[in-house]
């Protein structure tokens, strides 16, 4: 125990403390990762920028947004876990703040592709795989599961909001609303979440009475553990195989769904509002989909469940373009994709576990999540090109459909390593 972390309430149970604070902070990442989909329509009016150009800002943020995960997992390990989300918020806060007083698409890009990316990247699907190693033992799964879902029903809920704020008063009130929030979550981390359990006296949730934490990462070689840790990964089949499948994660998420959604509503005659309520009910069956993934990954194969969640996915982006964008149909489309959105992170984390250890798994988890933004950003930059070249979105939805359906097929050619039990 120490001064600056004095011993806490609830016992063990105040793991579901640290995890509700990380939850709120992914919401506001995953809502600050969102907001340029929104943006396309009011900038477009209010500067005369064309789509694709505020696509590549958009495309800009999600990679650095992955990019940046392995060297913030590693900073987790070595800086800390809560200077470095604290102060990850708090760039998010300037960043978006920073973005009020654009005036050119290179400050867009420079606010909210570079540095919102580097910030929001720090908190993001690897922070919700570092706190779950680190504060569990028993329920990971679900645990993993309600984080990772925060990363999508954040992209997603707050979208009507922001939506309506654009419509009423335009580009610059959404921006500041994204400052603020982020600006208000920094010290609330800073106060709820000490560094590790043992730091207040507990163990992690379910640990035995044997329990003994990894060790923790030197601080000079934070940098040089990243890249040594995806050295020993990138020497296996199931790293690339996980890569490559949460590429096509992102994909078929966030870079085309979450960026381009409301615009493509909005070409088939959909109100901005209405498209963007389509999104957060996604966002809705998406913390239901996915924290029933995390329960489902603790009992199943997840090599099986990727399969079926990657082909579902597929199959309906094949559909979507296609269908004739009524009420019902696009309810439906929002209803099954919403459960499938996130699905795949529990599976993903589970095997990347079992593969390389709980002291790598998080950094390697890291790596991994990159490549799920290099997906989501090509989504982002190329259904701009395609949507600006061929005057519509079809081909874009039918590439990505295909591509989740090779992802499946990948899935359950992974070499499974021998799991460690889970407790219940």
């Amino acid at each position: 125990m120490t001064a600056a972390a004095p011993r806490r309430p609830f016992g063990q149970n105040y793991a579901f403390v640290v995890a509700g604070a990380i939850f709120l902070s992914l919401l506001a990442a995953a809502g600050l990762r969102a907001a340029p989909g929104v943006l396309i329509l009011p900038l477009e009016k209010a500067f005369g920028w064309d789509r694709a150009s505020i696509s590549l800002a958009a495309g800009i943020g999600i990679f650095l947004y992955g990019l940046t995960g392995p060297f913030a997992a590693a900073l987790m390990q070595s800086f800390g876990l809560r200077k470095t989300v604290t102060l990850a918020l708090l760039l998010m806060a300037v960043s978006t703040g920073l973005s009020a007083f654009m005036t050119t698409t290179w400050q867009y890009v420079a606010t909210w592709g570079v540095l919102a990316g580097v910030g929001s990247g720090a908190v993001a699907m690897v922070l919700g795989a570092t706190v779950v190693n680190r504060w569990f033992v028993a329920r990971r799964g679900v645990m993993m599961g309600l984080l990772a879902a925060s990363t999508a029903t954040g992209s997603l809920i707050f979208l009507p909001g922001m939506a309506l704020i654009a419509d009423h008063g335009g580009w610059k009130p959404v921006v500041i609303t994204v400052s603020l929030v982020c600006l208000f979550l920094a010290p609330l981390v800073w106060l709820l979440i000490p560094e590790r359990p043992a730091d207040i006296g507990l163990k992690p949730y379910g640990a035995p009475d044997d329990y003994e934490a990894p060790a923790p990462v030197n601080g000079a070689n934070a940098l040089a553990y990243a890249f040594q840790a995806l050295g020993r990964a990138a020497k296996t089949r199931t790293f690339w195989l996980l890569f490559g499948g949460f590429f096509i994660c992102g994909l078929t998420t966030n870079g085309l769904v979450g960026v381009h959604m409301i615009a493509f509503c909005g070409d088939r005659g959909m109100p901005e509002v209405k498209a963007a309520g389509l999104l957060a009910l996604m966002g809705l069956f998406d913390l239901v989909g996915t924290t029933a993934s995390g329960w489902l990954t603790d009992r199943y194969d997840p090599r099986k469940l990727l399969f079926v969640y990657y082909v579902l996915r597929g199959l309906s982006l094949i559909y979507l373009p296609f269908s004739d964008f009524s009420v019902v149909s696009l309810s439906a489309f929002a209803v099954f994709y919403g459960l499938d959105w996130l699905a795949t992170v529990p599976p993903t984390v589970r095997l990347a576990t079992e593969a390389f250890g709980e002291r790598d798994a998080p950094i390697v988890f890291g790596w991994i999540a990159a490549g799920h933004q290099l997906g989501a950003a090509t989504a982002a930059i190329g259904a701009g090109v395609i949507r600006a070249s061929q005057g519509q979105y079809v081909e874009a939805f039918v590439i990505a459909g295909a591509a989740g359906l090779i992802a499946g097929a990948a899935s359950l050619i992974i070499r499974r390593a021998a799991p460690k039990p889970i407790l219940a």
